[in-house]
């Protein structure tokens, strides 16, 4: 991420952020390699946020990615959230990452938590109940 984003909008979560305790993470695997990865983090209130969505160069378009989002999405309902959200970037590099939330029912909308307010974030949300 911090090839294509502006340092101070970088808000992937390092591994301490990945051990916190409201924090859960998966992985999708291609034999013994790592396909992708991504986060559900609790925020309370019926909220919760897709956190680390990634996938590795080689298995893009592969369904790797789409397959962790669903992952993320059934486990956050079985959580009773009734929203989830995600902050990502802007441009080409974000696309295709833009077309799979898209494609699974997110839409763009305001920023949320403790995220501030500039020009290359953008929110997702999707209501799920």
């Amino acid at each position: 991420m911090r090839a294509s984003s502006p340092p101070e909008h970088v808000f992937a979560l390092d591994l301490a952020g990945l051990q916190c305790p409201e924090v859960t993470v998966w992985t999708a695997w291609s034999g013994d390699r790592v396909a992708s990865v991504g986060a559900l983090k609790m925020l309370g209130a019926g909220q919760a946020e897709v956190k680390s969505m990634r996938t590795h160069p080689d298995f893009l378009r592969m369904g790797a990615g789409a397959a962790i989002l669903e992952r993320i999405i059934v486990e956050a309902k079985a959580r009773g959230v009734r929203r989830l959200s995600l902050e990502t970037g802007s441009g080409p590099s974000f696309a295709a990452a833009h077309a799979l939330y898209r494609r699974r029912g997110f839409r763009n909308g305001e920023r949320f938590s403790d995220y501030g307010p500039g020009p290359f974030s953008q929110f997702f949300h999707l209501e799920l109940q």
